[in-house]
């Protein structure tokens, strides 16, 4: 049973910093995992996804931003933002899934494992 956990949102300032952690649980070394956002009224949005080799990939908005990582033995998801902006702010999740298509790999749609969220607010 895949499991996880989030942890580090809050509340900054345009140009600030935050670090998302995500705390996981099960056989997940061959999964890919994500960070997504929602914000309210809009869909929810892939941000950062990484693959189980380390491959990353980002969503334009957060490129040279925000940075994603995974530690396999401590089994732990991180996301890094730097320069926050108040588009930023957002309902932040952990997830994870197996076999995600190369194409679809910011499609919340190929990630069946999620994370309560944990939420960012950048004010102006």
């Amino acid at each position: 049973q895949v499991q996880l956990a989030e942890s580090g949102g809050g509340a900054v300032q345009s140009g600030g910093s935050l670090r998302l952690s995500c705390a996981t649980s099960g056989y997940i070394t061959r999964h890919a995992l994500g960070w997504f956002r929602q914000a309210p009224g809009k869909e929810r949005e892939g941000v950062a996804t990484i693959d189980s080799d380390g491959y990353s990939h980002y969503a334009d908005s957060v490129q040279g931003r925000f940075t994603i990582s995974r530690d396999k033995v401590k089994n732990t998801l991180d996301l890094d933002m730097n320069n926050l902006e108040p588009e930023d702010t957002a309902m932040y999740y952990c997830a994870a899934g197996l076999a995600v298509a190369s194409w679809a790999v910011l499609s919340h749609e190929a990630f069946p494992y999620w994370g309560e969220g944990t939420q960012v607010t950048v004010s102006s």
